[in-house]
């Protein structure tokens, strides 16, 4: 059997495994599996007895990363599932508490080389769904009113040209491919002088959020983890655009603190119980020689935090 092969780079490898703070014999969960590269380090620093649960929506991803990491055995297993389940998957498996809580939320190299419309450099049907469930890009673009299309491009993509471009997506319909797509993009707004990125990265991006509903799955999945943490146990979350690095600084901000009652109160009346310590300083970025090498890598931004024990009252 020919092993499948993945083309995706794990970004922030040695910083995750720190964050995480992988040790022997403990039980991890990434919840993104992708191409396997940083459950493969997990369960390699967590030997001897060490565990990892896989989980993506993504059946090619599941197969490719199953191929890869069978000579961990029984170490390792996958389950396709979107994450925001994670709390089911793990009572229903009997995987708690655990000792890691991975979440990457980037897009894969796989998946941009796979054909389901993530990327504008190659002409694929316009789908972009993770699992193959659901609505795809192409009905959200010849289906949505200007109005609502507009809407969505600015509030997933931040795109502040957001009414021109859906304008030109109205006037071009149907629009059945990727690349008929970037093209409506570009011409709507032309080529940005200075810019790196392609016109039409935002409103990619815009569209994936909205076909795989990433950022409510983000805020479901989130205290699902949470709670899976033992004592002295990490959750790490890798983002990379500022709307899901908001949805993460500002989880871990709110666990960490003791009271999160409105301003001017004259007293805690909520009853919150600080039960995660932020790890890193901030978001932690990639060092300038990893995106020499890795350029998909550049906005990425990794936050973790540690379960601890509540407070006396």
């Amino acid at each position: 059997m020919i092993m499948a092969v993945t083309r995706h780079t794990p970004v922030m490898l040695e910083e995750v495994i720190a964050a995480l703070n992988v040790r022997a014999g403990g039980r991890y969960i990434d919840c993104t599996l992708g191409g396997g590269g940083h459950a493969e380090a997990i369960l390699e620093r967590s030997q001897p007895g060490g565990v990892l649960l896989g989980i993506d929506a993504d059946a090619a991803a599941i197969d490719r990363a199953s191929e890869r990491l069978a000579p961990y055995g029984d170490a390792f297993r996958a389950v396709r599932a979107n994450f925001r389940e994670v709390g089911d998957i793990c009572a229903q498996l009997q995987f708690v508490p655990v000792n890691g809580v991975l979440l990457d939320l980037g897009l894969s190299s796989d998946q941009l080389e796979e054909g389901a419309g993530f990327s504008f450099q190659r002409e694929t049907p316009l789908d972009m769904r993770f699992g193959g469930e659901g609505t795809t890009a192409e009905q959200i673009v010849n289906t949505y009113s200007e109005a609502a299309l507009a809407d969505l491009i600015f509030r997933y993509g931040e795109e502040p040209a957001s009414r021109k471009i859906a304008r030109r997506i109205v006037e071009a319909r149907p629009v059945r491919t990727s690349r008929e797509l970037a093209k409506a993009v570009e011409q709507a707004v032309g080529r940005r002088a200075g810019r790196n990125t392609h016109p039409a990265t935002r409103t990619f991006q815009a569209l994936r959020i909205a076909v795989n509903e990433e950022l409510s799955s983000l805020s479901a999945a989130l205290p699902q983890a949470h709670g899976l943490l033992g004592f002295g146990a990490r959750l790490a979350v890798l983002s990379y655009h500022s709307l899901e690095d908001r949805i993460v600084k500002e989880y871990i901000r709110r666990e960490s603190r003791d009271c999160i009652c409105p301003p001017g109160l004259p007293e805690c009346r909520c009853g919150h119980k600080a039960t995660l310590r932020p790890v890193t300083r901030g978001a932690l970025q990639p060092a300038a020689a990893e995106i020499a090498a890795n350029p998909r890598a550049r906005s990425a931004r990794l936050r973790a935090a540690e379960r601890i024990a509540t407070t006396a009252a």
